[in-house]
């Protein structure tokens, strides 16, 4: 099984529930390739570079896992037919350095995932 990383970009105009919708469409076509998720890093909502279908804006999302060759094929085929995603791009990792950035990045999207914000403290003045 080969590293990838996948990154996708979703139209601004759905709400929050409509874009996790999306995402988990992404990952379920992960899980039906016998992809092994890695790790997933939410991006949020970004500025585009240039207008992408008329959209200034959208929502980045990237996954890293391990499949097959095969699976790419089938999950960029989603991925091209998903009528919410304007933009989409596979990255695959070959190299040993490569390989070990891949891990860089895994263990970094894991580590801002397991990170809880931290809630502010509540400030008290003293008249």
């Amino acid at each position: 099984m080969n590293c990838y990383e996948t990154l996708f970009v979703v139209k601004p105009t759905l709400t929050e529930e409509e874009t996790a919708a999306e995402i988990a469409k992404i990952k379920d076509v992960l899980a039906k390739v016998d992809a092994e998720l890695l790790a997933t890093d939410d991006m949020g909502m970004r500025k585009l570079a240039y207008p992408v279908q008329k959209n200034d804006r959208g929502y980045y999302t990237v996954l890293f896992y391990k499949a097959n060759g095969e699976a790419i094929a089938e999950i960029e085929r989603n991925l091209k037919i998903n009528e919410e995603v304007i933009k989409f791009l596979t990255v695959k990792y070959v190299k040993n350095k490569e390989i070990a950035q891949f891990d860089k990045l895994v263990a970094a999207a894991n580590k801002s995932k397991d990170a809880e914000p931290a809630e502010p403290k509540a400030e008290t003045t003293e008249a």
